[in-house]
């Protein structure tokens, strides 16, 4: 580099690989020598992950500024046994419109090699095929256009950069009623409502289950109140009836709530900004002004509308009379933790059901593959489900069966709950009676909702594009049991004293926000409780001295960080402001001689690599 240019850290990027092949590529298979010239953003996602998701949509104009200079490559890296399956990853990259070509990688091969250690992560790889930035989390895209920036300019004058049409091809759309839908809801005149989610629609269906009757939304990706024909919504998930005369909707990628008439078919809003909640957001105040965050699913309990917030594991609640919103339960961090609602730990809540007797909310918690439920008390419980790390096929009592990311809760007539146990393809009961879990229907296809008509019940089978009648059966399905753990390489450290760095560079222009008190936080945590001796809590800090057990052996650190940047210009009376923030669960195995610093980076690169 000469000396006009911008010094940084520049490590050589490793090569592409998986064994999935490609995908958006028309069939072409990419090395990184193909792409040198460009600018490379590597997006490690994996598609259960709401904050991947989140990446996904702050990449979008990113990718259309700077179309010419930039290419984004998904490298998709599994946490889920179902999600290693190609299949599942080319429905997924259909599903959620990733319009950038994709790296199907299930056996985490170019994971290891650039030694990411969460989902998402971002990668920056410049022109000459060196990486040059490293970001985990979401928030983060303002900084790379800052950079991407920066490389233009540096590598237009060295000669380095090359312009032109990157290598995402379109895939044929396919000629399908609906198209990966999300959540159905039974209608007072006996059709159903389906939201038909890749298509960013609403779709009413007779009693049938087939044929269209009408079509809500413009099926444009969009935030737009109006007639059914022009309003526009953007992924929408969940639904329920707020009267005999209108449905409330999650509008998910809006982080929005709508409601439908169902006379008319008008679409106006009824709470969030459009804007993503971020930490030290509002989290109460009136609904049209507050932020929300990804609300997946929605239910009515207690006379409010429940909210499933899957993108910052909490439930809220909109109250239709004084038209406010709040947090209703969950504390934000990710995780099992039952108790009171301001103390519970959710992760990815992702569907809600009402008992019979309106006493519970039940609700799949989806990352922890996990079957739970509120009582009117408002204290959290698990009936099914142990943590982040445990799931799988297996029925039973409840304290040892598993799941496999459900995203949906049906009640049924005799009180049991009937799951839609996503990732295991299957529709599950609880029973809680008995305390027993067993397996109602299987070879569906990515199940995420159920409705209850009459003696049936029909699916939601997102992956199979349809709705799906079944007779309840008055016996269970016997199938053989599995049972998985996440499954990453553990990272070796060295027994008892541990020194944790989070790397956090501020992005150019932009210094750490310190105007009303510290500007970062860390929570560290562990499974088991036992392998952390000291260093578990908050601080502001964002290195920590940890002392682990070596009687304990392995385990996970569950480590959360935040860091808030701001404008640079002492002249700027209204800087502009983002947060930082990512969670990280990190195996770790503890071997004599083993590195006694783990260096976790937040943003920027680790200068001690």
């Amino acid at each position: 580099m000469n000396d006009s240019s911008p010094r940084r850290v520049r490590v050589r990027a490793p090569e592409l690989i998986g064994k999935g092949g490609w995908l958006n590529t028309g069939g072409q298979q990419y090395t990184l020598a193909d792409l040198r010239g460009r600018i490379v953003v590597l997006d490690f996602w994996t598609f259960c992950c709401i904050n991947c998701l989140h990446v996904l949509d702050e990449l979008r104009e990113l990718e259309e500024k700077h179309r010419d200079t930039v290419v984004v490559i998904g490298v998709h890296s599994p946490k889920f046994v179902h999600e290693a399956e190609h299949q599942a990853v080319v429905d997924a990259v259909e599903r959620y419109g990733v319009e950038h070509p994709v790296l199907d990688d299930p056996e985490l091969g170019t994971w290891k090699q650039y030694a990411v250690r969460a989902w998402p992560t971002l990668v920056v790889i410049d022109p000459e095929g060196y990486v040059v930035a490293q970001h985990a989390g979401e928030g983060h895209v303002h900084a790379i256009e800052r950079l991407v920036a920066e490389l233009e300019a540096e590598h237009g004058a060295k000669g380095t950069l090359r312009r032109g049409d990157g290598p995402y091809v379109a895939p044929e759309p396919e000629p399908t009623a609906l198209r990966f839908p999300g959540k159905a809801l039974l209608l007072p005149d006996g059709n159903f409502l389906v939201s038909d989610t890749t298509r960013h629609q609403l779709v009413e269906l007779a009693s049938d289950g087939e044929s269209v009757v009408r079509r809500i939304g413009s099926g444009v990706r969009g935030f737009e109140d109006g007639t059914g024909p022009t309003a526009a919504f953007n992924e929408p998930q969940g639904l329920a009836l707020l009267d005999d005369s209108s449905v409330v909707v999650a509008d998910t990628v809006n982080h929005a709530l709508r409601r439908v008439d169902l006379t008319t078919g008008d679409v106006t809003t009824l709470a969030g900004t459009g804007k993503q909640w971020w930490q030290g957001s509002a989290t109460s105040g009136p609904a049209r002004e507050i932020d929300l965050s990804s609300p997946w699913d929605v239910a009515v309990f207690g006379g409010r509308v429940w909210i499933a917030m899957a993108g910052v594991h909490q439930l809220w609640a909109y109250d239709p009379a004084e038209r406010t919103v709040a947090v209703a339960a969950g504390t934000t961090n990710e995780g099992l933790v039952d108790g009171p609602v301001a103390e519970a730990w959710f992760a990815q809540p992702s569907g809600l059901a009402v008992s019979a007797d309106g006493e519970r909310l039940w609700l799949a918690d989806s990352e922890t593959s996990a079957l739970r439920w509120v009582d009117r008390e408002g204290v959290v419980h698990t009936a099914v489900g142990t943590g982040l790390f445990d799931f799988g096929h297996r029925d039973g009592a409840a304290e040892q069966a598993l799941l496999q990311h459900p995203l949906g809760v049906t009640v049924l007539p005799d009180g049991s709950v009937a799951v839609s146990d996503t990732y295991n393809h299957a529709l599950r009961r609880y029973d809680p009676a008995t305390g027993e879990v067993t397996t109602l229907a299987t070879d569906l296809r990515e199940p995420s909702d159920a409705v209850l008509v009459g003696d049936d019940i029909v699916v939601v089978e997102s992956a199979r594009h349809r709705l799906t009648r079944l007779r309840l059966p008055e016996a269970a399905v016997r199938v053989e049991a599995v049972a998985h753990r996440t499954q990453r390489a553990a990272t070796e450290v060295a027994p008892g004293t541990l020194r944790l760095d989070v790397i956090f560079q501020a992005p150019a222009g932009q210094k750490l926000d310190t105007r009303y008190g510290p500007s970062t936080r860390l929570l560290v945590s562990s499974t088991p409780p036992g392998l952390l001796l000291k260093g578990e809590g908050a601080d502001t800090d964002l290195s920590r001295t940890l002392e682990l057990d070596p009687a304990v052996g392995e385990g996970v650190l569950h480590v959360s960080a935040m860091a808030a940047s701001c404008d640079d210009d002492p002249a700027n009376k209204y800087p502009s402001c983002h947060v930082h923030q990512q969670d990280w669960g990190v195996p770790v195995r503890l071997t004599e001689g083993a590195a006694d610093r783990l260096p976790l980076v937040l943003a920027g690169m680790d200068p001690d690599q």
